[in-house]
């Protein structure tokens, strides 16, 4: 199919590598249970429209670039690193109530939301990597479609894990209902800056082998 093999074991696969806690499940916990579902689904659509990126890229063989180039690799990486820490650092230093979800403040809160989570996603050169080490296990090597079969198969990842991300917003909100009416509640957005800075610095540590 389009020059497309072996896609049910594909789909598995998808679905397995997509409920193994990551980056992108830690990003989505933090945002949850320190400002709401809400927060949390925009986090969501956030970081489906990076990967939305990453598979357009991917198909036209602009990723190729991370993979040959290690200070295109670093740029990025130290990029996406930077822009962690620095919305942890904020979040820490934010003065509003870890306890005040998103769905009491402004849409322009939800749509830096969204920006942030695509950033997070765009600016991680893994993600890269992993598109193109991934998706060509899966494509027939004599293929005639172009890149029809790196758009398919990265839009089925994409819709295997933004089902399980909503699943994942929807069981931490119920955690999260929990966690701020104990004393917690007061540090839920120092909780959220500090997984975020611990993203960065993984991010900081990641290498392209």
């Amino acid at each position: 199919m389009f020059g497309i093999e072996h896609y049910s074991i594909f789909i598995l696969s998808g679905i397995m590598l997509n409920i193994t806690p990551g980056s992108d499940t830690l990003y989505i916990l933090g945002r949850t249970i320190s400002q709401g579902r809400r927060a949390g689904l925009v986090s969501v659509m956030g970081i489906v429209t990076g990967a939305l990126l990453h598979t357009l890229m991917a198909a036209l063989g602009l990723s190729i670039l991370l993979v040959q180039s290690a200070i295109a690799f670093t740029i990025v990486k130290w990029l996406g690193a930077a822009y962690l820490i620095y919305l942890g650092i904020r979040a820490i230093m934010s003065k509003e109530s870890g306890g005040m979800t998103v769905e009491r403040k402004d849409a322009m809160l939800l749509r830096n939301i969204y920006w942030q989570g695509m950033l997070t996603n765009v600016l991680n050169p893994k993600v890269a990597l992993f598109y193109l080490a991934f998706l060509p296990q899966f494509i027939a090597p004599d293929h005639h479609y172009g890149a029809i079969p790196f758009l398919i198969l990265g839009l089925t990842f994409i819709i295997n894990g933004t089902v399980w991300c909503v699943i994942l917003v929807l069981a931490s909100e119920m955690m999260a209902k929990t966690v701020r009416k104990s004393r917690l509640s007061g540090y839920l957005n120092k909780i959220m800056g500090g997984i975020f800075i611990l993203l960065g610095l993984k991010l900081l540590r990641e290498s392209r082998a």
